[in-house]
């Protein structure tokens, strides 16, 4: 059974569809010809019975046998001119004819309680002489049964020819089912060869066109779904052009300077016409620049990846994870002050990429707050609000501040890669939750980043 596995799936969606209709047409018909063939044969048989049961009731009404050889009654009178007439006799077993002959009985069984008077009357399919006859007995005078045999060779042959007849129509009922579900099988598959076609072409070509959609059947829901597909992957395909040709531009500045601070140090090594103090200016510069990178690298690596590996998921103490991030950007930050108030809240995430969107919305708020001015960071129902005491942000800015890349005007002389809000964004997607960008109280810029969670820690929710 094993080697129609691979038979069954080397054959085509069409030749399959063909293959079945064939046969469920070819059985359809196989069971209405034998069903049609069994009722004619029953029907014909239950007609011949009645029809020799009618002859020999009508003989069975004269009184004795010499009484029909003396009258000579002919056979069409008694409607027998097509059977055998027989007299048997239950005591001695032998048969008579009309004609007073007495034969040996080739019949008997049925026949014999017929003529005892145990049967009203039988009828059954005897073979006689290799002929088959089909055979009535009724009861005549006491003691006997009056027997009708008529040959089966016309019934015979009208049933052969039934059979012959439906045979054939059975075989070419089969060739048009076959022809038919071809036919049905090729025009009904006609969109999803087009389908085939167009998906094929746009993996030949790799252009991500659209399908287009005919109808509003199962085909069309399948087209509707690649289209789905290919407008995800197109989307997919512009972030990461997108993604490589902002992270090349961005990269080429800070290697530029690299390379020329580089050149000048290796000039003034081969010259030593360069002061201590410049040396360490472009040594300083140059660590700076390898600093940007680095978190420039970082950032990118963060961002490239559509699917994260795997993070620890456990459940958070996000006010802890706030604790954490603000002791962290205190260390760097000395110039501004924050005001921490946080309330319990427990999510079910990665520790370590929450802090990490924190820590980069304090460090946008550290940048932007003046000198002594201080940064407010409050956690209320699964909320962080952060909010700085700088400009704010325009109008024209906030709808693009957490793009990849996207730094406003006055952003593009300070430090800064203009990932980390992106990184804030794709750490609330990948929690559930959301980020948002306004207006503080006091004019400054605001973010909302909340996360779903409970205010109880799981083991008490568990416990309860």
């Amino acid at each position: 059974m094993s080697f129609l596995v691979p038979l069954r799936y080397r054959r085509s969606l069409a030749g399959r569809v063909t293959l079945l209709t064939t046969i469920a047409v070819g059985l359809a018909v196989t069971g209405v010809a034998f069903a049609a063939y069994a009722t004619v044969r029953m029907q014909s048989l239950s007609s011949l019975d009645e029809s020799l049961r009618s002859r020999a009731a009508q003989a069975a009404h004269t009184d004795t046998l010499e009484e029909l050889q003396r009258q000579r009654v002919p056979a069409w009178a008694l409607g027998a001119a097509d059977v055998k007439i027989l007299f048997l006799d239950a005591t001695t077993g032998n048969m008579r004819t009309t004609n007073g002959a007495v034969q040996a009985s080739r019949i008997y069984g049925p026949e014999a309680d017929v003529a005892l008077g145990e049967r009203p009357w039988s009828a059954r399919t005897v073979l006689i002489e290799s002929e088959r006859y089909r055979v009535v007995a009724v009861p005549a005078q006491p003691g006997e049964a009056l027997v009708l045999a008529q040959s089966l060779q016309p019934t015979d042959r009208m049933l052969d020819r039934l059979g012959l007849v439906m045979l054939l129509f059975g075989i070419a009922g089969m060739v048009t089912a076959g022809l038919a579900g071809w036919a049905v099988a090729r025009n009904g598959l006609r969109p999803v060869r087009r389908l085939t076609t167009a998906v094929e072409q746009i993996a030949r070509t790799e252009r991500l066109n659209p399908i287009t959609i005919e109808g509003n059947d199962e085909v069309a829901r399948l087209a509707v779904a690649f289209n789905s597909m290919l407008t995800a992957l197109s989307a997919s395909q512009t972030r990461q052009r997108q993604l490589v040709a902002d992270a090349g531009h961005e990269l080429r500045t800070p290697l530029t300077s690299l390379r020329t601070n580089l050149d000048l140090l290796a000039q003034a090594d081969a010259s030593t016409h360069l002061s201590a103090e410049s040396r360490a200016e472009l040594l300083a510069d140059v660590r700076a620049q390898i600093a940007e990178m680095t978190t420039l690298i970082g950032d990118l690596t963060e961002l490239a990846r559509e699917d994260p590996a795997t993070p620890a998921v456990e459940p958070v103490e996000l006010a802890a994870v706030v604790g954490q991030a603000v002791t962290r950007v205190r260390r760097r930050t000395t110039t501004v002050a924050f005001d921490v108030r946080t309330q319990p809240w427990w999510v079910t995430g990665d520790a370590a990429a929450l802090e990490r969107a924190i820590t980069n919305l304090l460090d946008n708020a550290a940048k932007w707050s003046p000198p002594g001015g201080t940064v407010s960071v409050e956690l209320h129902e699964g909320t962080v609000m952060v909010a700085d005491q700088g400009r704010g942000i325009s109008a024209g800015d906030l709808p693009h501040v957490f793009e990849r890349f996207y730094r406003s005007a006055e952003s593009r002389t300070m430090p800064g890669s203009g990932l980390g809000l992106s990184i804030v964004k794709a750490v609330a997607d990948r929690h559930g939750g959301a980020v948002t960008a306004g207006t503080a109280p006091d004019g400054g810029a605001a973010f909302w980043f909340s996360v779903p969670g409970t205010m109880a820690p799981p083991e008490v929710l568990a416990r309860s």
